[in-house]
C-alpha cells in the first residue's frame, strides 16, 4: 500500500461509465482486453495530483485512475489525468492558491443512468468516497474543496428509445440529489456523452441533454 499522501485542496469527482473509467490503450489480445501501458505526455503523473484510492487513501493519481474502481476490467487511460494537468497551473500556482488537485473515481464500466439514482449501489459509493475525501481533504469547507462533477455517461441508455427518451429527466434528478446529499446546491457538473460518430441513432437523443 502507497504512502499518504498530503490532502488536496480542489478535489474533482470522476464519475460515469467506461470512458470516463478509462479504455484509451485497452485492446483486445487473444480475447482477452490488455492495457498498453503507453501514457500520453498529457496522462503523465505529477506530484500535484492525486487521487483517492478505493481504500480511501491520498495517493499519487497515476494511469489508469480506475484500475481498483472499475475493478475485473481492463482500464487504461481516460480524461481525468488530462483534465487535471490542464488546470494544474492555474490552481495550484499562485493565482489558484496551491494546494493539490485531488481527483475521486467512481466511475464504472458498462452502466446505465438507473444504477446511479439515489438508493443505489454505485451512487451511494459516490457519494461516501466524495464525502471521504472532504474529510480527508486540506482545510476549508465541503463547497472551497469540492469544484465539480465530472460526468461521462449515456451510452447504456441508447439501447431502447424509452431509455434514451428518459435521460434527460434521470440525469436532472442525479443532478439534484448528488447537490443535496453533498450539501452543495451550486456544484458544477461537467457533462460529456459519446460522440456522434458512434453508430446508435439514439445517442443525439442523448446528447441534447
Amino acid at each position: 500500500m502507497s504512502e499518504q499522501q498530503d490532502s488536496p485542496s480542489h478535489i474533482f469527482i470522476l464519475s460515469g461509465q467506461s470512458n470516463m473509467a478509462g479504455r484509451g490503450g485497452v485492446i483486445a489480445n487473444h480475447h482477452i482486453k490488455l492495457w498498453d501501458g503507453i501514457v500520453p505526455q498529457e496522462c503523465e503523473s505529477h506530484p500535484a495530483i492525486l487521487r483517492l484510492s478505493a481504500d480511501l487513501r491520498w495517493e499519487e493519481a497515476a494511469e489508469p485512475l480506475h484500475a481498483d474502481i472499475d475493478a475485473g476490467k481492463a482500464c487504461g487511460v481516460g480524461p481525468g489525468m488530462p483534465f487535471a494537468n490542464s488546470v494544474r497551473d492555474r490552481l495550484c500556482g499562485g493565482g489558484g492558491g496551491g494546494g493539490a488537485i485531488g481527483l475521486v473515481p467512481c466511475a464504472v464500466g458498462g452502466t446505465a443512468i438507473g444504477e446511479w439514482a439515489r438508493g443505489e449501489p454505485l451512487y451511494e459509493n459516490m457519494v461516501r468516497r466524495a464525502k471521504e475525501s472532504v474529510r480527508s481533504g486540506g482545510g476549508g469547507g465541503t463547497a472551497e474543496i469540492i469544484k465539480c462533477l465530472l460526468w461521462y455517461q449515456g451510452e447504456s441508455d441508447t439501447s431502447t428509445e424509452r431509455d434514451a427518451g428518459a435521460y434527460w429527466g434521470n440525469m436532472e434528478k442525479l443532478i439534484h440529489n448528488v447537490r443535496e446529499d453533498l450539501c452543495l446546491p451550486d456544484l458544477p457538473v461537467i457533462q460529456v456523452t459519446s460522440s456522434v460518430h458512434v453508430v446508435n441513432s439514439l445517442i443525439s437523443i442523448i446528447r441534447v441533454v
